[in-house]
């Protein structure tokens, strides 16, 4: 059994069998052969081996002739082992003695060499590293499932996924029937694939490091990720405890749905309304399920992943109405306009050249106001939509006044145009912009005179105050939301918005995890925004407090110096709240 730890983003416990996917996303299921197949699949074997050689042997000489014999050489080493007597033996092995099909003995041989060499270190002698085992790999499964690998949307029974990384838009096709968790080496706390997780109920541990030599598909595998764990080839003791915190989890969402029909209010009788984070319309029936008062964050770039071309306006309309006609009459749903870029890009919108640093680059409102039709579009479906509810309109990773004019320059521009055609919208609409950059936490006075609220997206804000990628596991120390520096400006941009009396709320991770739950309303917010599966967890935290408490607490963490020690700091006053407390969400 081996236990290790990463980045926890989506709670909940996971078990079942591995599969494990490689950089190119070939599936290699776990099966064996009848015993009247085994030589014939070992003769299926030795066909792939045989052309995988002379691939690589056509290689050689192509890169010898191009570019030198020290590179050629390289490939000729790979040709060598698939002829290996060895490696030839340990692959006929695992399919006469335990049949094996051809492409699950060579994943695990593999894994197997690549578990020797890693073990000796950087001073290993011999010639080959992973990374050319797993092209070795590659080579040989390509002719042994040739266009056969089948794809996650594709699954037909219940897995973990276990894998480099995943993209949101991989994230987004998980079949949640098949797909009871994942794990990846790479990604950060708050990238959008941890956001799609947590949206998907989906447990899910990220930034791990490498790990994938360390199994094989058709293992079973435990995913925790309440507390970041991946736990392979579990004993039976470890495999009933957590078959128990599993069961739990089952039993105690019983307790949440009963929560939801409590009011958000504190002790002393200060109304704190908690709306849904969504990423797809579907969303939406979990925010009414969990008693969320409205949508605060409707992300919409999803609508762009997976496909070609762009959404038609009617598209984003029917996709917003839905959502509307969930939240029903009194409950608002704010929209946030195209947040493409960084993690998000679609072939269609991405840029020519790639970027040094795209999540400081062409991304969310920079890239719509460069594409002006795309915008349009955009806002037309959000003003149509706005005359069938309480709609509201709010715009991404505004960094400078001039930006976010452009942009209400553009909505007025629509509007006009609405008018023209007697299409109906709601000419009052509400309006608010994010504020995710330091220097919209900075310049938060002036732009309390332009909008209606505020949205403080704490993830983006904690990445670039701290200068720390959100989406890097090697910088997930430094990158904390009760970091000094991330508090101030919050407290700063809240104070700004009461003097002015325009709303704000807080809509990034943060403020879903019950630990800083006292700190923001004693930092003076009076609205949260989170997914919906957390909002029960800080329902009944607010439910535990009075203003009082929770100004003290904010007065007091704001004189720590370290995110660690404000972390300690509120984590014994959570305790002192919620004595059971033992992680945020449905745990």
């Amino acid at each position: 059994m081996q236990n290790i730890r990463g980045i926890p983003v989506s709670a909940g416990v996971a078990i079942g069998p591995a599969l494990v996917l490689d950089v190119d996303g070939i599936r290699v299921p776990q099966r064996r052969v009848a015993p009247n197949q085994v030589e014939a699949e070992i003769a299926r074997l030795h066909g792939a081996l045989s052309a995988a050689a002379f691939e690589a042997n056509q290689i050689q000489r192509d890169i010898t002739q191009k570019i030198g014999a020290k590179y050629g050489a390289v490939f000729a080493a790979h040709a060598v082992l698939f002829e290996d007597p060895a490696f030839l033996s340990e692959l006929d092995g695992l399919i006469r003695m335990q049949r094996f099909t051809a492409e699950y003995a060579v994943s695990k041989a593999v894994s197997e060499f690549v578990k020797t060499i890693e073990s000796l270190g950087e001073t290993s002698f011999l010639a080959f590293r992973s990374a050319d085992f797993f092209d070795i790999e590659r080579r040989i499964l390509k002719y042994l499932l040739g266009d056969r690998n089948e794809p996650l949307k594709n699954l037909r029974e219940p897995v973990i996924v276990l894998a480099r990384d995943l993209t949101p838009s991989e994230t987004a096709t998980l079949d949640r029937n098949n797909v009871f968790g994942f794990a990846t080496e790479h990604g950060g706390k708050t990238s959008h694939t941890a956001i799609m997780a947590n949206a998907m109920e989906i447990p899910a541990v990220v930034g791990i490091g490498p790990f994938l030599s360390e199994v094989s598909t058709g293992e079973t595998v435990i995913v925790d990720g309440s507390e970041g764990i991946l736990i392979f080839d579990p004993d039976e003791a470890t495999l009933a405890k957590y078959r128990r915190l599993r069961d739990a989890a089952i039993t105690r969402s019983g307790f949440w749905i009963n929560q939801r029909n409590f009011p958000s209010v504190t002790k002393d009788g200060t109304v704190i309304p908690i709306m849904g984070n969504i990423e797809f319309p579907d969303e939406a029936t979990a925010c009414s399920a969990r008693g969320a008062e409205g949508v605060g964050l409707y992300r919409t770039e999803f609508l762009y992943v997976g496909r070609n071309s762009d959404p038609s306006e009617e598209e984003h309309f029917r996709s917003y109405l839905r959502v509307i006609r969930e939240m029903g009459e009194g409950r608002p749903v704010v929209i946030r306009t195209l947040d493409l870029g960084a993690d998000k890009f679609v072939s269609v919108h991405g840029p020519k050249e790639p970027e040094k640093n795209p999540s400081m680059g062409l991304r969310s409102v920079r890239l719509c106001l460069r594409d002006i039709p795309l915008f349009r579009t955009q806002l037309r479906a959000i003003l149509r939509a706005s005359a069938f509810g309480d709609v509201r309109i709010m715009f991404p990773m505004i960094s400078t006044l001039p930006e976010l004019r452009k942009c209400l320059f553009l909505l007025r521009e629509v509007m006009e145009d609405l008018r023209e055609e007697q299409v109906k919208f709601n000419p009052n609409l509400p309006i608010g912009t994010m504020i995710e950059v330091p220097s919209a936490a900075v310049m938060a006075e002036e732009f309390a005179r332009e909008v209606d609220f505020f949205s403080i997206g704490t993830n983006d804000l904690i990445q670039y105050t701290l200068a720390a990628d959100r989406t890097n596991e090697h910088v997930a120390d430094l990158y904390s939301p009760a970091d000094p520096a991330v508090l101030r400006l919050i407290k700063f941009v809240i104070e700004a918005a009461n003097r002015h009396g325009k709303g704000v709320n807080v809509c990034g991770e943060m403020s879903g995890d019950p630990l800083f739950t006292p700190l923001l309303i004693g930092l003076g917010l009076r609205q949260f925004s989170l997914a919906p599966n957390n909002l029960p967890a800080v329902k009944a935290m607010i439910r535990r407090l009075d203003l009082a408490d929770a100004e003290r607490i904010a007065r007091e963490a704001m004189v720590f110096e370290s995110a660690r020690d404000v972390q300690h700091y509120l984590l014994r006053q959570r305790l002192k709240l919620d004595p059971e407390a033992a992680g945020g969400g449905e745990e």
